[in-house]
């Protein structure tokens, strides 16, 4: 990638760092005192605020490696420092990921209920230990990005970046052997893939208990009125958004990869540019899904927009904290 072409994409990164930080800092700060409030947190609440905390962390880092990239033009620092930004922000992305998928997954356990007891008792225990699954989860994704520093080499360029010292990324690693490559497709598979599934298979669930619902709502009432869902509705709204907003997310970054490991094309910003396009969009759909947070939001700082601000005023018994009932 061009000298002028990374600097144009580390701007527009730039401003959607700043809507990531303003939304995840803002679900934290609102978080925080809903705790201060009731002295304890729902498990859709610890995950929120984990998933919050990582979006805001890993767009930090994300653009820390990029003005550091920007500085040492010359590759005066040790390429170590730069591999470990990299396994960092890696190794977020891959929290930010499952810490997605596992809040899809709690909201279809509350959601959808199943006739097979084994599989219900074992997704309450899952639900259950939301804070212990939190943890695990950054540990695991660092867990699983440590072989990067050992399979992935430092990027030299191909034959038009290497003429020109500015196209050059002082920190850039690359799968450029079989043991790395090899690797590399295991890490997305493991990142994105199987939490994609994961949420796929969310998605199809809620979208059949909805029609279901839906469907048996309207023949109590022989269809006199249309069916109302109040708070389900709202929370399916939001999952179902997270889950599309994932989807077309993950197709993206399978391409860039894609361009990265196979045709050796130095796109490692673009990487960071639309994960910080998704973190920011993902907290926006949080923000929405939790009808308090919304109205503040609405009321404070979209009052010029009559469409959103309006929203956000909509009569509902709840927000989406408060837990589904089973149908």
């Amino acid at each position: 990638m061009q000298g002028s072409s990374k600097l144009a994409v580390m701007v527009a990164t730039g401003v959607l760092a700043v809507a990531t930080l303003f939304f995840n800092v803002y679900i934290l700060v609102m978080s925080l005192g809903n705790y201060r409030h009731k002295k304890k947190w729902a498990p859709c609440e610890i995950i929120i605020t984990a998933l919050s905390a990582g979006n805001g962390t890993h767009q930090l880092v994300c653009y820390f490696w990029m003005i550091m990239d920007q500085i040492d033009r010359g590759c005066l620092i040790s390429h170590i420092f730069y591999a470990v930004i990299l396994l960092l922000i890696f190794s977020l992305k891959f929290t930010i990921m499952w810490t997605t998928a596992f809040l899809t997954f709690y909201y279809s356990t509350k959601l959808v209920t199943t006739p097979n007891q084994c599989y219900t008792h074992m997704q309450e225990v899952i639900v259950k230990h939301a804070a212990m699954v939190v943890g695990l989860i950054p540990l695991l994704g660092l867990a699983t990005c440590m072989p990067m520093l050992a399979v992935f080499h430092e990027y030299h360029g191909n034959e038009t970046e290497s003429s020109d010292s500015n196209n050059l990324d002082c920190g850039m690693i690359t799968p450029d052997t079989m043991s790395g490559k090899v690797y590399d497709a295991l890490y997305l598979i493991i990142s994105d893939v199987l939490p994609g599934l994961l949420m796929i298979k969310c998605c199809i669930s809620i979208s059949v208990h909805l029609a279901i619902h839906l469907q048996h709502m309207k023949s109590s009432t022989n269809g006199a009125h249309a069916p109302k869902l109040g708070t389900q509705m709202r929370v399916i709204r939001m999952t179902l958004a997270l889950i599309v907003v994932f989807l077309c997310f993950l197709v993206v970054d399978l391409y860039v990869n894609y361009q990265i490991t196979v045709v050796h094309e130095n796109v490692i910003v673009l990487t960071f540019f639309i994960t910080s396009f998704y973190t920011a969009l993902s907290a926006l759909v949080l923000i929405y899904g939790k009808k308090t947070f919304w109205k503040v939001l609405a009321a404070s700082c979209l009052s010029e927009l009559p469409c959103l601000a309006g929203s956000g005023k909509e009569k509902e018994p709840a927000d989406a904290t408060t837990t589904p009932a089973h149908h």
